[in-house]
């Protein structure tokens, strides 16, 4: 590669970390005075049902400077693609989850309160493109998109048990529960009731991940809806993270280290759980890491920690990530699919990657 083609991939970068930084800053900015314009918070809404088209460029190698390398920490590199779509209110995908178990039929939303379904398809384990995809708008209760609500539009969080689908919302710091047997994407969401503590988290730094514990399993914390917030501290600085339902609800901490904020989960088939995690600063741009909690440690009242499986910065492929998913292939591989959320910016990306748990 070029210094050059490196250099203005590098500021490309930059600037779409300086981009994030500062729509934050806006909304940092917003929560002390009054909430953005109702037309800015659905600019890139889905108003309707509709099929989307949806191109895919591959990402031949996930480290540029060594087109050679595959193993990054415990992960190894299968695939990636980059998305395009020439559909407005594709982008902003917050949150994805698989509806079989052979990382195909997938299940994402936008952080504008839009569901996007279809199918991703593979020449071997590659990925090369998505087919069928079609975009809807979140429903609330009375049947009408909840971007017509005021503030509830970002839908940053998605869980699902079976025909059960979770959304988080992040600045009301609400849930919504769908059931998908009552018309998939075309159902209404039934407000849940919350702890108190989660309904306190910071604007625009409230509920980011959560994961459901299925039952039948022998989980301690089987039918648990497991929730953590993006960057809502304790006051030691730890991350606030809630347990709801199930046999032992109250909340618990993540330990907080080098700044790094939540922005998605998953539950893998062994039980092991694994949060998707981001930062941005000035000197080293935007990273991102991925940790294991172990299961068995989340009870009310813990510091839960892990170890850093993955880690990655500008020089990989990579963007915002902010959603993970996990499947398990025929020969009994465990590949973790992260995509990213390009803030609707032409500055950033919509990036799906695709890697196989090694260890």
């Amino acid at each position: 590669m070029s210094t050059h083609s490196s250099r203005r991939r590098f500021l490309g970068h930059a600037a779409a970390g300086f981009s994030t930084l500062a729509v934050s800053r806006l909304a940092l900015a917003q929560a002390t005075t009054e909430p953005p314009p109702r037309a800015l918070q659905v600019e890139h809404a889905v108003a309707e049902p509709v099929s989307v088209e949806v191109n895919a460029r591959p990402i031949p190698s996930f480290e540029p400077r060594d087109r050679t390398r595959t193993r990054f920490g415990s992960l190894d590199y299968r695939s990636g693609l980059v998305l395009t779509s020439p559909y407005r209110g594709f982008g902003g995908l917050s949150g994805i989850r698989f509806l079989d178990g052979k990382g195909e039929r997938f299940l994402a939303i936008s952080d504008q309160g839009g569901w996007f379904t279809g199918t991703i398809r593979y020449a071997g384990r590659e990925m090369t493109g998505l087919a069928d995809v079609e975009a809807a708008p979140v429903l609330g209760a009375d049947g009408r998109p909840i971007t017509e609500k005021k503030l509830w539009y970002d839908t940053e969080s998605l869980a699902r048990d079976g025909n059960l689908v979770y959304v988080g919302l992040e600045r009301v710091n609400q849930i919504l529960r769908y059931d998908f047997a009552k018309g998939g994407t075309r159902a209404r969401g039934e407000v849940m009731s919350v702890p108190p503590a989660l309904r306190k988290l910071p604007y625009n730094k409230g509920l980011e991940a959560m994961v459901v514990v299925p039952k039948g399993q022998g989980q301690p914390l089987a039918g648990s809806l497991i929730a953590f917030s993006e960057r809502g501290l304790d006051a030691d600085g730890n991350l606030i993270a809630f347990l709801i339902g199930g046999p032992t609800p109250g909340q618990f901490g993540v330990r907080r280290t080098e700044k790094y904020d939540i922005s998605d989960a998953v539950l893998l088939p062994s039980g092991e759980l694994l949060i998707l995690e981001r930062k941005f600063s000035w000197f080293t741009g935007v990273n991102i890491r991925i940790r294991s909690i172990p299961l068995k440690s989340i009870v009310p009242g813990a510091l839960v920690d892990g170890p850093a499986l993955f880690a990655a910065d500008l020089g990989h492929e990579i963007d915002n990530m902010e959603a993970i998913d996990a499947h398990v292939t025929a020969d009994g591989e465990t590949v973790l699919t992260l995509i990213s959320d390009d803030n609707f910016s032409m500055l950033q990306r919509t990036l799906l990657l695709q890697f196989t748990l090694a260890e």
